[in-house]
């Protein structure tokens, strides 16, 4: 940046000037939100430099452009942040004193044009951080006795410090307190989400299970849920809504909620997932979409029927046979083509032994450095290695086994797991005589 040698002026000009940038630090130091300290530069700039009018431009780093909502006498302007006098003063980081703006071929007439306005002389400067960030560029139009002399660009080269400081300690302000406010709103999501997981798995006599979710974010798109129905049914509920964060999150509770309700007044898996789909299609206008699966166990006859929305693989384990198999799936995610039906694959009868898995993509889909995936197969490798521990201690050692294969990689995806198990149902024990 250019360096200002302060120009000679009388010991009582020095003192004014010295009181009027004093009462300039302290406005601008008392000012606690954007508009009004942007509205006290500008005032600061007219009667420090004492001028007709004044523009303040902040600088918009990613879109490389320099904006004004401030501009005594207009309304916003934006333009690139290398053009015109306003972007040489920022590009160069200096100072420029144009005493006939009309004789300057970087001068563009066409505001004064739209405004009435004339202007005669420009004086432009760049407001840097403390650390030499741009923050925006003020321009000074119209020196109201004479012209911009050396003396004005010393002030300017101050005034433009004081603001530049200024600005960027109320625009790092703000954004804490976005930070905060997004923190806050985020807890309370995560805390609403939580909250319609289940707290805890059912105990039913002859079944084992447990469930397990890890948001990627503070919130997720994934959702799991049991649902005790009629008849002596469980309802399996899984899903994985496209993304991850607060409005997958929202998709997820929606969805859950629609299921639940229609579960209560029906067992037709074809019906609910129907519905369902039909529900989310007129609410997602975005292409978003859910991967489900929906499940009814018989307690009595240990009869499972399910139906998937585009999620899988559905992994089944039977004990007979000592291996995985993955089950059908029964159509397309649910929310993106309103028409659907969603068939139910053949009913399986759980035997002794076997084992309903059902997960999300975040464990298989788990990738380690050189994008190599966790995989399927190795999801099945340590299920079966565990198969004869309690579910919960199975889907902690799945998770184990993710993170020693991601070697510190972290977690892109949410994670979700549920684990049905078929145990032998308790033999009543009888009274003594």
């Amino acid at each position: 940046m250019r360096r200002y040698a302060v120009p000679q002026a009388s010991p009582e000009q020095t003192i004014a000037d010295l009181t009027r940038l004093l009462d300039v630090s302290r406005q601008l130091g008392a000012t606690v939100e954007l508009d009004p300290l942007l509205q006290a530069i500008e005032q600061a700039a007219l009667e420090v430099l004492d001028c007709e009018r004044a523009s303040v431009f902040l600088h918009d780093q990613s879109r490389r452009e320099l904006f004004s909502t401030v501009a005594t006498g207009v309304h916003e302007i934006r333009f690139p942040d290398d053009r015109g006098i306003a972007g040489e003063a920022a590009q160069q980081r200096t100072v420029i004193n144009v005493p006939d703006a009309y004789a300057d071929a970087r001068f563009n007439p066409d505001i004064d044009v739209a405004t009435g306005f004339r202007t005669r002389s420009i004086l432009t400067l760049p407001m840097v951080g403390h650390d030499g960030e741009l923050m925006g560029v003020l321009q000074l139009l119209n020196k109201k006795v004479g012209s911009f002399d050396a003396n004005d660009e010393h002030l300017a080269h101050t005034l433009g410090a004081l603001a530049g400081v200024a600005l960027q300690r109320q625009l790092l302000l703000e954004a804490y307190a976005e930070k905060r406010k997004l923190e806050r709103d985020l807890n309370l999501a995560r805390t609403i989400q939580q909250g319609v997981l289940p707290d805890e798995a059912p105990s039913i006599p002859g079944f084992e299970i447990a469930g397990w979710n890890r948001p990627a974010d503070q919130t997720g798109g994934d959702v799991y849920d049991f649902i005790e129905l009629i008849e002596g049914q469980l309802g399996l509920i899984v899903g994985d809504a496209t993304g991850h964060g607060i409005g997958p999150a929202l998709v997820a509770v929606e969805c859950r909620a629609l299921i639940r309700a229609l579960a209560l007044s029906t067992a037709d898996l074809s019906h609910i997932l129907g519905t369902t789909n039909r529900l989310l299609e007129q609410d997602m206008r975005d292409s978003r979409f859910v991967t489900l699966c929906l499940g009814f166990i018989d307690i009595a006859t240990a009869t499972l029927r399910f139906a998937s929305a585009g999620h899988g693989p559905l992994l089944y384990y039977r004990a007979a046979r000592d291996q995985f198999e993955e089950l059908e799936v029964s159509g397309p995610p649910l929310g993106l083509f309103g028409g659907m039906t969603y068939d139910p694959p053949p009913a399986v009868q759980m035997a002794t032994g076997d084992m309903l898995v059902l997960l999300t993509d975040g464990f298989y889909e788990y990738a380690r450095e050189g994008d190599e995936q966790f995989g399927v197969d190795r999801v099945k490798q340590v299920l079966h290695a565990h198969r004869a521990e309690p579910c919960r201690a199975m889907i902690d050692r799945l998770y184990e086994a993710v993170q020693a294969f991601a070697a510190g990689a972290p977690q892109m995806d949410d994670m979700t797991v549920v684990i049905v198990k078929k145990t032998p149902v308790p033999t009543p024990s009888r009274p003594v005589a």
